[in-house]
């Protein structure tokens, strides 16, 4: 196969190959467990500055307290800062998940809900937690942009933008919506496992052939002698 040269064509590709990589849809690749879209926004909040694994720990006690949007929101402040202690941050998680409860009561009648206007006026939800919650949550179109996502979408030449908000537009641009949420989760699992910040394993990585920052001496061979075999590397109509 020829290597793609435009942004569009490398997402498709680098989408491809990491669906390979990190099968399935974008609720089976969240490493947040959780049973409904209220346990995942409380998981979301908590993972600000924390390890999935972390909040997977502390998720059981908050859910065994606090199990709906209407218990939370009646919790005394300092016993959920108890429980989420060990998260990080824990007093302003703390505030943003009792004032997250109180506005589902009170604007939502105790759900959440799936629209991202609506997501992002709860207290402690951004457009990237709405985002997860959406695509996660819903099924619904959303990319959310976390630092792994907009490092891996700039070594990537998918684009050059710095703003996590212009990232996910261009992002959301090189696709459909159906594969917004679980490309933003393949790019993160990626980033975690093999495109580290500080020393990215390019010589292990099924994207070094087409990744405009990978150093030549780590793409793999084999894929260089097939895009050197078609004439010119990307004319071959991979956009």
């Amino acid at each position: 196969m020829a290597i793609p040269r435009t942004p569009r064509g490398r997402a498709r590709v680098v989408n491809e190959r990491l669906g390979k990589t990190f099968p399935g849809t974008a609720s089976e690749l969240c490493a947040l467990r959780h049973d409904n879209p209220f346990q995942l926004l409380v998981a979301t909040i908590l993972s600000a500055q924390c390890t999935d694994e972390r909040v997977n720990i502390v998720m059981p006690e908050m859910i065994r307290r606090f199990p709906t949007p209407a218990l939370l929101a009646d919790a005394p402040l300092r016993e959920v800062e108890q429980v989420i202690h060990s998260t990080g941050f824990y007093h302003a998680k703390a505030e943003h998940l009792l004032g997250m409860a109180t506005a589902l009561q009170e604007r939502f009648a105790g759900e959440v809900p799936e629209s991202l206007a609506d997501l992002v006026t709860l207290p402690g939800v951004g457009r990237k937690t709405g985002n997860v919650i959406r695509s996660v949550a819903f099924g619904a179109p959303g990319l959310p942009v976390d630092t792994h996502v907009g490092r891996l979408s700039r070594r990537l030449g998918l684009t050059q933008e710095e703003d996590p908000v212009k990232v996910e537009a261009a992002l959301c641009a090189l696709l459909p919506r159906t594969q917004w949420g679980g490309f933003s989760l393949r790019l993160i699992l990626h980033g975690r496992t093999v495109c580290l910040s500080r020393t990215p394993h390019c010589e292990r990585c099924e994207l070094a052939d087409l990744c405009p920052s990978a150093p030549r001496a780590a793409r793999p061979t084999q894929r260089r002698a097939v895009g050197s075999q078609s004439g010119l590397e990307g004319s071959t109509g991979v956009a």
